[in-house]
């Protein structure tokens, strides 16, 4: 079982670390989505090959051993939000790491309008200003669930929840800039 002091790594390097392609769309991916380090990125790349290759290994199964399998998958696929209801098995082939970036609570909150920025969203939920369903999270790779996702406000206890707040009126501000 192991050492429980002694994690394990939750990702996978890429297997040619110094291409410059790679390099080019790790470094955008970064940037797009307010990833702290690569770290980050490969460890959402692990989790969607680990998708993949189930999906692949379920078409690969008869009939009667698949359908249990299929639907656990498809379940847990359509609860996080990066597949639609009626989604068969081979859309999850076709899932893409910014499916997976979509999903987590730093670009959710810059999405919504909470924060101006996905710098600034990050900087909001690990100061523990946003709250799902009243709880606070302070992870900003948490994967916010499809149910979860409309319960993403602030804080019940955070001052930003004051809409005179000044950071507020800038996110605000921002919006109706964008807007026009």
């Amino acid at each position: 079982m192991g050492d429980p002091k002694r994690c394990r790594k939750k990702y996978e390097t890429p297997r040619f670390p110094w291409r410059s392609d790679v390099l080019q769309a790790e470094l955008k991916l970064l940037g797009a989505y307010g990833l702290r380090n690569k770290r980050e990125l490969w460890r959402h790349r692990t989790m969607l090959s680990k998708f993949r290759s189930m999906a692949k290994s379920l078409i690969g199964k008869p009939l009667d051993e698949r359908i249990e399998l299929e639907e656990k998958l498809l379940s847990r696929l359509r609860k996080l939000g990066l597949l639609s209801e009626g989604a068969a098995l081979d859309e999850a082939l076709d899932l893409t790491i910014e499916d997976v970036l979509e999903r987590r609570l730093q670009t959710i909150v810059f999405r919504k309008g909470l924060a101006k920025t996905v710098h600034q969203a990050r900087q909001l939920i690990s100061h523990g200003h946003i709250a799902i369903g009243g709880r606070r999270v302070r992870s900003p790779s948490y994967l916010v669930l499809r149910e979860e996702e409309d319960e993403v406000t602030y804080a019940p206890k955070s001052p930003l929840l004051n809409v005179d707040h000044p950071l507020r009126s800038t996110v605000e501000g921002a919006e109706r800039e964008a807007m026009l």
